[in-house]
């Protein structure tokens, strides 16, 4: 039986940070409360990120797959590009999708979740 591995249960009463399950890392979708624009949302989502993956034995270089969710995709998709572009391994893309959507606070513009090999 393979083993099932629960990040950051203690941080949300409703869902692990993460989940490692035969060898892939699942992160739930990461937001960002403290950030003011977009650009500070995406680079704490994408530190939080970081984080999540050296907690489960990977990191970005093994991305997998990317799903991003923006509150308005016009006016936003290029500011998140660029620290999209900034912060990924070049060497080693994940695929993505982009798309916009109400997200659960008002105060939320952009939302991330991920997989990665471990």
């Amino acid at each position: 039986m393979s083993t099932i591995k629960r990040i950051g249960t203690e941080a949300n009463p409703n869902m692990a940070s993460a989940v490692v399950h035969n060898g892939i890392l699942t992160t739930m979708g990461v937001i960002d409360t403290t950030g003011g624009d977009l650009v500070s949302q995406t680079k704490n989502i994408l530190a939080h990120i970081d984080k999540l993956l050296a907690e489960g034995g990977t990191d970005k270089s093994k991305l997998l797959t990317a799903n991003i969710w923006l509150k308005d995709i016009q006016s936003g998709f290029g500011k998140m590009n660029e620290v999209w572009v900034d912060w990924i391994d070049a060497e080693n893309k994940p695929i993505r999708a982009c798309v916009q959507a109400d997200l659960a606070f008002s105060n939320l513009l952009i939302e991330i979740q991920v997989t990665a090999a471990v």
